[in-house]
């Protein structure tokens, strides 16, 4: 066994000595899933569109979900379109920063080979050493306002005629948000129908960006996207957190605290860099 799953009970009692056992059932069951002796909820099971083979971090009895769900729920996807003029101005001022180019990464060889790079500002939840962030301060306080999980956090450019390829993100503890910052086009059909040029799939379900606007998604079921523009790339605003309309306030302030531990151990064995997965 793991030797970080052999000490992380001890870790979460010391860390937190007053949480019951009631309040860290959850959080036992995604210990014991990821252990491989749990079990998965029967509605994740008998969902077609939810790769259930694919979950890798699985809390149970978290109840309900929809491919997207709706943003005015949070005060997140409110504070980023109520900001998107400010944001989108930050976001130009890290392309003119004289290292702003540079910043632009592939996080996985999919996203390499799909068009699509980000400028990362948060990986795991943790600021980038170095990173202007003064050139960003709207767009940074509006980000740290949620608890931040996933391994990156920030800018995403999908080159024109480019798309993710089908997948899921195995992890039913986290939302993901994004918001239009650079929306390409309609498209003109032969037909003479305008098209939107930028998609994303979730499940069985089809939206389309719109600058300063959010779509908020669940990334357990299959997804893709797709750019169709000619010439023009897209950019959105990527902000994956913990599921704060489904989770306590206790068991993200733990879970938080097992991704900071996990990831420690990873430094120490060498593995740990941006892209890599923690749980």
């Amino acid at each position: 066994m793991d030797p970080f799953w052999q000490l992380l009970p001890s870790l979460i009692a010391t860390k937190f000595p007053s949480a019951t056992d009631e309040e860290l059932k959850r959080i036992a069951g995604m210990v014991e899933y990821s252990l491989g002796v749990g079990t998965l909820d029967e509605d994740v099971i008998a969902d077609p569109w939810r790769p259930h083979s694919d979950l890798h971090a699985y809390m149970p009895g978290l109840g309900e979900t929809s491919p997207f769900l709706d943003p005015n729920e949070l005060e997140l996807c409110k504070q980023l379109s109520e900001n998107y003029d400010a944001i989108a101005q930050e976001y130009d001022a890290l392309l003119k920063d004289r290292n702003g180019s540079d910043r632009f990464q592939s996080v996985t060889s999919m996203n390499y080979d799909s068009g699509w790079k980000t400028m990362v500002l948060f990986y795991n939840g943790h600021r980038i050493k170095d990173f202007p962030y003064n050139l960003c301060p709207v767009t940074t306080r509006i980000m740290e306002s949620v608890p931040l999980a996933g391994r990156i956090a920030g800018f995403n450019r999908q080159q024109p005629q480019s798309g993710i390829p089908l997948h899921s993100d195995g992890n039913n503890m986290w939302l993901t948000c994004q918001m239009g910052i650079k929306v390409p086009p309609s498209i003109r059909e032969e037909n003479g129908e305008e098209t939107p040029s930028a998609h994303i799939r979730v499940g069985p379900e089809t939206r389309h960006w719109e600058e300063g606007q959010c779509l908020l998604y669940d990334t357990t079921y299959e997804h893709e996207t797709y750019n169709r523009h000619p010439t023009d790339e897209r950019v959105v605003l990527h902000v994956d957190f913990f599921n704060t309309l489904k989770m306590t306030k206790l068991e993200i302030d733990v879970m938080q605290y097992i991704y900071d531990m996990r990831e420690q151990f990873m430094k120490a064995e060498g593995v740990a860099k941006v892209g890599a997965q923690v749980l």
